[in-house]
């Protein structure tokens, strides 16, 4: 018996109202031993959360685009509900319990996955539909909020440094349900747990996370790190697309749209190259948005369809890696149009 078609019925993104320049960051770098590393070459643009806007209110906000399109009943039969928020605002919990009453949904799942990181949107596809076929769940509602730029990186002691001008907040919301409308063609999700331990928090004087203490945490890179962290993301994005894109029976220089995580220049143009695509079919936020990790795949899929690009029929190839490259994913769909 063949398993039930889940589709990607569409997508919704929220970006907060602080739009802010490269200059913001500019007046305060400090000069250190990374700060002309390409890693960090600033985007134009970035958009700063609010200081007491949380990751539910955000996915709230993305969702109102689904629910203008769709009609508020349009959660009325949603089974399944999957989040992933960048920086949990209470420990231990999640923010799908809130999101779910926000929207006034009582899914019979309710899960906050805290892996995936940039690749948590593909991720969370893969699981809701794997739910969906062993349940005969009808919906899923997907949601990634990053709201770390304008909490962690605006610190004092923390936006001098050249890690602090490349993210930027935002959120995503993807509905998917059982359907032939735009559907999921194939996924490929990878974990490379060797490598999960090399993205770590650093304070000074060191300290654990929640320990109270003098430092302000950032992420910890050196210049070790960072090119063990290219040459990883420049090999993993492109080796999970190809396997998408040998599953579908399509060459990846055919495929129409190629969507991946925007962390910085130097991957966006490295992976387009490895998978002989052109620039304008390889769709970037970055310069508006800097890196919105695991937001980055869904808001430009949203962008590239609300502007046009993206038209229905059109196969589009999404791809991500997380943390140091201790994850990596890709997902096909064949969008059906809005």
């Amino acid at each position: 018996m063949n398993a039930p078609t889940i589709s990607l019925v569409d997508v919704a993104s929220y970006l907060p109202e602080n739009r802010v320049p490269a200059s913001y960051f500019a007046q305060f770098a400090e000069s250190d031993d990374l700060a002309d590393n390409l890693m960090f070459r600033a985007p134009a643009y970035r958009h700063h959360a609010a200081p007491d806007e949380t990751s539910a209110e955000m996915i709230e906000r993305a969702m109102s685009g689904i629910l203008d399109r769709h009609g508020s009943d349009v959660l009325d039969d949603v089974d399944i509900l999957i989040t992933h928020s960048q920086l949990p605002e209470l420990p231990v919990v999640g923010c799908g319990g809130e999101v779910s009453h926000r929207l006034g949904i009582k899914p019979e799942w309710v899960i906050d996955v805290h892996n995936g990181g940039c690749a948590s949107f593909i991720h969370m596809m893969k699981m809701a539909q794997q739910l969906m076929i062993a349940s005969g769940a009808r919906k899923a509602l997907i949601a990634n909020a990053q709201n770390s730029a304008g909490q962690v990186f605006v610190q004092d002691q923390v936006r001098g440094k050249p890690q602090a001008s490349i993210p930027g907040d935002g959120s995503s919301v993807g509905l998917l349900e059982m359907s032939e409308a735009s559907p999921i063609l194939a996924t490929t999700c990878r974990s490379y747990g060797e490598f999960a331990g090399d993205m770590t928090s650093v304070a000074y004087p060191q300290r654990k996370y929640w320990e109270a203490g003098p430092g302000q945490v950032h992420v910890g890179f050196t210049e070790a790190k960072i090119s063990k962290v290219l040459a990883r993301g420049n090999r993993l994005v492109p080796e999970v697309a190809y396997d998408v894109a040998d599953k579908i029976g399509v060459a990846a220089r055919d495929i129409d749209w190629f969507i991946t995580n925007q962390p910085n220049r130097i991957f966006l143009r490295n992976w387009r190259d490895a998978m002989e695509l052109p620039p304008e079919r390889h769709p970037d936020t970055f310069e508006e948005c800097g890196n919105l990790f695991g937001v980055g795949v869904p808001l430009t899929l949203d962008t590239a369809i609300t502007d046009g690009r993206v038209g229905a029929g059109d196969i589009v190839l999404m791809a991500a890696f997380a943390h140091a490259g201790d994850y990596a994913g890709a997902a096909a769909i064949r969008w059906g149009g809005r």
